[in-house]
């Protein structure tokens, strides 16, 4: 009789492990609470049903409950692992009454039409083809003059990819469905949104990888080595040297985004 092989998720143990040492604990994107904070400036969250798409390890959805008094928290992801060492952190912070986690399947969004007052995202949709489709979803489970306030990792343009960037992103190894800023726009036009603002966060995250790669050469990639393996520090090391690559030419641009349902 033959077992069955485990699934292999795109952010296994080691990666996640890898990227907590570099952005903190329950973060898998750059900037831990401040960056957070940065988003967040002039959004009220207090006493609103908040969903978090893309909630990977939980990091933010504590800070939503915590730190700017969200009622409740829904956070969601498609790979199991994930959603459980969220629970785990919301637990550990007597969190888990106000924040829960769901493993989702890929697609329409589980929950009814209106079901929250602000849809939230944090560097997640980059890894949703379908921008269209997408926020069609989002504007759905909003309710009428509901908040969606996100960040995520844009290109440039939408035409073919240079040859840097191609690099970057064989190099990440993940599912990237990356699109310019007008292409989000028009997507969230199309789905009803008003009030849309993206806010170009390039010039900060070029500055900020410079600094991450700088302790990857050294403290921390040595803790990095020793925690995860020389492999995965390595392949951290070519990642961050291919993205500088395109954060210099503004191929790679981390946006803010905002917008409201009418």
């Amino acid at each position: 009789m033959g077992g069955t092989s485990e699934p292999e998720y795109e952010y296994g143990d080691d990666l996640v492990e890898s990227l907590e040492i570099l952005w903190g604990e329950g973060f898998l994107s750059p900037g831990g609470p401040e960056e957070v904070a940065r988003l967040l400036e002039g959004t009220d969250l207090r006493g609103l049903r908040v969903l978090d798409i893309g909630c990977g390890v939980g990091g933010v959805d504590l800070l939503l409950a915590r730190d700017y008094g969200a009622a409740s928290v829904v956070g969601i992801d498609i790979e199991p692992p994930l959603v459980e060492k969220a629970e785990g952190l919301a637990a550990r912070h007597g969190l888990g009454d106000r924040i829960a986690f769901r493993t989702v399947e890929p697609g329409p969004l589980p929950f009814p039409e209106a079901a929250f007052d602000a849809v939230f995202s944090k560097d997640s949709l980059i890894h949703i083809e379908d921008k269209d489709a997408l926020f069609a979803e989002v504007f759905r489970v909003c309710r009428p003059g509901g908040l969606f306030v996100a960040s995520d990792w844009l290109r440039g343009g939408d035409g073919p990819l240079s040859p840097e960037m191609a690099r970057y992103v064989e190099s990440e190894g993940l599912s990237f469905g990356m699109a310019s800023p007008e292409r989000y726009r028009a997507a969230l036009e199309r789905a009803g949104f008003l009030e849309i603002e993206l806010a170009d966060r390039n010039p900060w995250y070029r500055e900020v990888a410079r600094r991450e790669l700088a302790a990857l050469e050294g403290e921390l990639g040595e803790r990095m080595a020793a925690t995860v393996g020389p492999a995965m520090r390595d392949k951290n090391l070519a990642i961050w040297r291919n993205m500088l690559v395109v954060l210099d030419s503004g191929e790679h641009r981390p946006t803010h985004i905002k917008a409201r349902r009418p």
